[in-house]
């Protein structure tokens, strides 16, 4: 009997130290992101990072509006509220892979460039996504978001989707950036500093159909940390609301907006998209806010010479956790 009981003894010790052991670290298969969309089976994880770190996202570009490539962290003063912050990273990032939403206005306004439009979104794919590195998805919108193609990395079926657009309806512009905000670009959740983020709006801007405003739309892409780039399809050679609402998108996230006169010009626009996306810079800086209180907190950057213009957003939702 003693036996027994010092046999009991020695097993329920053993297992109160295992219990008391702290869990092995990650290993680096764990640590590492899988691409792809989140599944239960195959869920995406992150490396970790401090809650408080920021990432900007920025371009830099002189008074003729060429690209300024040659400029180091103490050229830079950023902002935060502000309140002066210290930068801890700083590089040229051209090579980051990309996670890119393709949407496409359908509505009944833009029939007759619907066409334009589809392959100059397929050139630019073609150009910009590097098989392995980037994936991108699209979306097509009138009266409601429809998801054409899902990540993928495969150029041609990309293609596909975006040739299988058809033109009818009204324009739902606030409810298509909101869902490929939430629901395709939030499965990368910030602050991720490995990729980046952008989205890339066909559309005339005149939104006559969401359910979600202009604000909470712009609001969810701020969440996701998504760069928009838009391009006009408003031919009339005048500024029409549309084309304000899709310059605030563009600018409030770091992006441009583009005003081509004519379909054929869509192509050059696409290409500067690109090229742009080559020749940006990246900081980070842990924020000297550490409250989580899921508020919008104001970025400002500053460069050191004069003459100098910056192209980021404008602010990020703190953690609320």
């Amino acid at each position: 009997m003693k036996r027994f009981l010092s046999v009991v003894f020695l097993v329920l010790t053993a297992a109160e130290l295992a219990a008391q052991q702290p869990p092995p670290p990650p290993s680096a298969k764990d640590t590492r992101e899988t691409s792809g969309a989140t599944t239960q089976s195959n869920p995406v994880t992150t490396i970790r990072v401090p809650v408080n770190l920021v990432n900007v996202m920025f371009t830099v570009t002189d008074k003729k509006e060429r690209m300024v490539l040659n400029l180091t962290k103490d050229d830079f003063r950023v902002l935060e509220d502000n309140q002066l912050q210290t930068i801890t990273n700083f590089s040229r990032e051209s090579n980051l892979p990309l996670r890119i939403a393709i949407l496409i206005d359908t509505s009944n306004s833009v029939r007759d460039r619907l066409h334009f439009e589809e392959e100059a979104a397929i050139d630019f794919l073609q150009e910009t996504l590097r098989p392995g590195k980037d994936m991108a998805f699209a979306v097509g919108f009138d009266v409601e978001p429809q998801l054409l193609q899902d990540y993928t990395d495969d150029v041609e079926k990309l293609a596909s989707a975006v040739r299988s657009l058809q033109a009818g309806g009204g324009t739902g512009l606030y409810d298509a950036i909101y869902f490929a905000c939430k629901t395709k670009m939030l499965i990368f959740p910030p602050p991720e500093p490995y990729l980046r983020r952008l989205m890339i709006v066909v559309s005339d801007g005149l939104d006559n159909q969401s359910e979600h405003t202009r604000e909470e739309a712009l609001a969810m892409a701020q969440h996701a940390e998504v760069v928009i780039y838009a391009i006009s399809t408003n031919r009339s050679g005048i500024s029409t609301r549309g084309d304000k609402v899709l310059k605030r998108f563009a600018e409030e996230t770091g992006g441009r907006a583009f005003f081509p006169f004519e379909a054929r010009d869509l192509a050059a626009n696409f290409h500067e998209i690109s090229r742009e996306l080559r020749s940006q810079y990246s900081l980070a800086y842990v924020s000297t806010n550490r409250a989580h209180d899921g508020t919008f907190r104001t970025i400002t950057l500053q460069t050191v010479e004069k003459g100098l213009r910056i192209q980021a957003k404008n602010g990020y939702f703190a953690s609320s956790q």
